[in-house]
């Protein structure tokens, strides 16, 4: 029997020339479910991605206008590679395929456990879908040290903070930390966390796939 690969767009909201790291989402993505075909694209002039409300603003249309590039193209589901899940609210009611976020898929992950909850992220606040679905089981958030953009997570001392930052978590009772930026899952650090820490921890970009996948897997009659 053939069995049917599920196509789907990947948008970073890195504006990144190197091909490499435009699509090294995409294919972790399929490294981790071989039955998705993944393209990835990013929306222009943000060199620095999202991290705070003026640059996701400011992403929210080019994130629809490359989605709806996807649906015109024949894609079969879209996964939109940010934590604060820009655009995707908006795209449920314009696209007839599914659109999947990674901020509110991590919480829904992180709420299973039934566990108190850390977010880790790089944003002065929660993103808003996640302390929406989180709510009192989110009792602590953490910032890594001196890192005010995804593009400061791929230092030796951001990599180094981000574990601090988890660390710093555990301390204050968390027993899953949800990462709430896709930059983290860039540079490989949920492993590490959970090594260092014994904590669970909720990686975002393979949260919004796994979500991805299950709702493609039925439409594929699997």
């Amino acid at each position: 029997m053939v069995v049917k690969m599920a196509k789907v767009g990947l948008i970073r909201v890195l504006t990144t020339s190197d091909r490499d790291l435009l699509e090294l989402h995409g294919k972790k993505v399929m490294s981790w479910f071989p039955g998705l075909e993944v393209v990835s694209r990013c929306i222009p002039d943000q060199p620095e991605g999202i991290h705070d409300d003026t640059t996701e603003q400011a992403a929210v249309p080019k994130v629809i206008n490359l989605a709806k590039e996807f649906e015109s193209e024949g894609f079969d589901g879209i996964l939109v590679s940010c934590a604060g899940d820009p655009g995707v609210n908006e795209l449920k009611d314009m696209l007839s395929i599914p659109v999947v976020g990674a901020g509110r898929t991590t919480a829904c992950i992180a709420l299973s456990f039934d566990l108190p909850v850390g977010v880790l992220g790089i944003t002065d606040e929660v993103p808003v879908g996640m302390k929406a679905v989180l709510q009192d089981r989110m009792i602590a958030w953490a910032r890594p040290e001196g890192v005010i953009s995804t593009l400061d997570l791929m230092t030796l001392a951001g990599r180094t903070n981000t574990l601090k930052a988890a660390d710093e978590l555990r301390q204050k009772g968390a027993k899953v930390v949800a990462l709430a930026c896709t930059g983290m899952a860039t540079i490989g650090i949920s492993s590490l966390i959970a090594k260092e820490t014994g904590l669970i921890v909720v990686n975002p970009l393979k949260a919004a796939a796994a979500a991805l996948w299950a709702v493609l897997e039925q439409r594929g009659g699997n």
